[in-house]
């Protein structure tokens, strides 16, 4: 038995695409979420941790911006694996992703926040 490479017909006419790249989007994904569980992780450890009351203020902000983006990136992630799924079902060109931009700018915003936080305390 051989497997069907990307673009193969199967035995009712419809394209299959090799499940090699279909695994690959799944693991990308995976790794987003893991991504968006380790900024939650983060928000609730501020929010736990943080009980100086000089800090609170960005302990607050700080919570905030991992929260948000966490969501973010969760919602981002299931959107880009759809989309990478159906263009690899139609045969297209494999879409691009807005993920990568936000969840650095994000990180960055959180990582000026901490070392603002920092340096005040």
């Amino acid at each position: 038995m051989t497997l069907p490479e990307v673009g193969a017909e199967s035995e009712d006419g419809e394209g299959e695409v090799d499940y090699r790249f279909t695994l690959a989007n799944e693991r990308t994904f995976l790794a987003w979420i893991r991504t968006a569980l380790g900024l939650l992780a983060g928000g609730v450890a501020v929010h736990t941790l943080v009980q100086p009351p000089r800090l609170a203020g960005f302990a607050g902000v700080i919570t905030l911006a991992c929260l948000v983006m966490s969501l973010a990136v969760a919602v981002g992630a299931y959107g880009h694996w759809r989309r990478v799924n159906r263009a690899m079902l139609a045969g297209g060109p494999l879409p691009g992703t807005v993920l990568v931009p936000v969840l650095s700018v994000g990180v960055a915003v959180i990582a000026v926040l901490v070392c603002v936080a920092v340096v005040l305390s």
